[in-house]
C-alpha cells in the first residue's frame, strides 16, 4: 500500500481518488472549495461533481496545501490542463526532488504548444514523471464499471509502479514507455470528439461519424509518428480506446460541446449550455500548429479549429472537409 495525494476534487479527482482508494492506497485529496472538502469529509459525497455517489469513507480532504505535500511524495494531478502551468508556479516549492508525479491531464498547452509532462519538466525539472491515461469517463468509472488505461512513463520501472499503485479489479492498467504518443493521442481525441459531436448536433448519421473517427485516428497515428512516437500507441487505449468512448459516449463532454455546436452553429450558446472545461475547444489550434510544425496534413482537426475560433460555421466546415483531394489510404502517410 502507497500515500497517494491527489490534487483536484472535481469529478475526476474524486474518481482518481476512489479508484486509487479501492486499489489499497492511503488516500488523501486536495482541493480549493472548503465547502466540497468539507462535505467528502463528512459525508463522503461530493454533490456539486459526483451526485449522491458515496466516496471510500478511507479518502480524506484537505485544502491546507502543505499537509497535501507532506502527507507523501506520490502526487496525482487532476487539475485543469491550462492551468497546469501556472499552478505548478505557485507550488514549485513543494515538490520534492525524488517525487514521483502522476499527470492524469489530457491537453495541449495553448501558449507553448507542450504536452503536459514538458510543461511540467519545463517549471519543475526533471522528475520522476508518469501519466494515466485512457477511455476512462468519471461518470461511469465512479461506478466501477470494467475500464482499461495505461501508464505510460519513460521506464518501464516507474509504469510498472503507477500500474500497480492504480490497479483494481474493475481498472484494468497496461503499461507503456512511449509517452509522447500516449499523451499525444489522448490530446488529439478531444478535437475529433467535437468533430464527431459537431456532425451530430448538424443531424448526419454513422457513415459520418465513422468517417470522421476513422480519419481522426489517421492524423493522429500520423502526428505520433511525425515525432518519432510509436503509431500504433494511437491504435490502443489511449488513442482508438479513448477516441471510441469520448466520440460514442454523451458523457463525453467534447461530443456534447460538439453537439450543441452543430445544432446551433454558436459558440456562445454551446458554451452557455456546457458550462465546463471542455479541453478539444483549448487544444485544437495548438494541435494543428504542432501538425504544421512536423509538416503533417491533420484536415479534420483543422476544421475543428476554424469551426472553434468561428473562422468557418459547422456546415462551411464540412463541406470544406468533403472537398479535399483523396489519397491512398495508408495509416501512416
Amino acid at each position: 500500500m502507497s500515500k497517494v495525494t491527489v490534487f483536484g476534487a472535481g469529478a475526476w479527482g474524486s474518481t482518481m481518488a476512489q479508484v486509487l482508494s479501492d486499489a489499497g492506497n492511503d488516500v488523501l485529496l486536495w482541493g480549493r472549495s472548503q465547502q466540497v472538502i468539507d462535505e467528502i469529509n463528512s459525508s463522503h459525497t461530493n454533490t456539486k461533481y459526483l451526485g449522491s455517489h458515496v466516496l471510500p469513507s478511507a479518502i480524506a480532504a484537505t485544502t491546507d496545501l502543505s499537509s497535501a505535500f507532506e502527507f507523501t511524495d506520490i502526487y496525482v494531478l487532476a487539475i485543469p490542463a491550462q492551468q497546469l502551468r501556472t499552478t505548478l508556479q505557485e507550488w514549485k516549492g513543494n515538490f520534492s526532488s525524488d517525487c514521483t508525479i502522476v499527470s492524469t491531464l489530457k491537453g495541449i498547452e495553448i501558449s507553448s504548444q507542450m504536452r503536459m509532462t514538458e510543461v511540467i519538466v519545463d517549471v519543475l525539472g526533471p522528475h520522476k514523471i508518469a501519466i494515466i491515461t485512457g477511455p476512462n469517463l468519471a461518470d461511469e468509472l465512479v461506478l466501477r464499471q470494467p475500464a482499461g488505461a495505461v501508464s505510460a512513463a519513460p521506464t518501464l520501472e516507474l509504469a510498472e509502479f503507477v500500474r500497480d499503485v492504480f490497479r483494481t479489479p474493475y481498472y484494468r492498467v497496461y503499461t507503456s514507455i512511449d509517452v509522447m504518443g500516449c499523451e499525444l493521442a489522448g490530446a488529439i481525441k478531444s478535437v475529433i470528439a467535437l468533430a464527431v459531436g459537431i456532425s451530430i448536433g448538424m443531424g448526419f448519421g454513422e457513415n459520418t461519424q465513422a468517417m470522421l473517427i476513422t480519419r481522426g485516428l489517421n492524423e493522429v497515428a500520423r502526428l505520433c509518428a511525425a515525432h518519432g512516437s510509436d503509431p500504433l500507441s494511437a491504435a490502443g487505449l489511449a488513442g482508438m480506446g479513448d477516441l471510441v468512448a469520448s466520440c460514442g459516449s454523451p458523457l463525453s463532454r467534447n461530443r456534447t460541446f460538439g453537439e450543441v455546436l452543430g445544432r446551433s452553429g454558436s459558440m456562445a450558446k454551446a458554451r452557455e449550455q456546457v458550462a465546463k472545461t471542455v479541453e478539444g475547444v483549448a487544444s485544437a489550434q495548438a494541435v494543428v500548429e504542432i501538425a504544421h510544425r512536423v509538416g503533417v496534413e491533420v484536415p479534420v482537426i483543422e476544421a475543428v479549429a476554424e469551426i472553434v475560433s468561428e473562422q468557418l460555421s459547422p456546415a462551411d466546415a464540412l463541406q470544406k472537409l468533403m472537398e479535399i483531394t483523396t489519397k491512398g489510404e495508408n495509416f501512416i502517410r
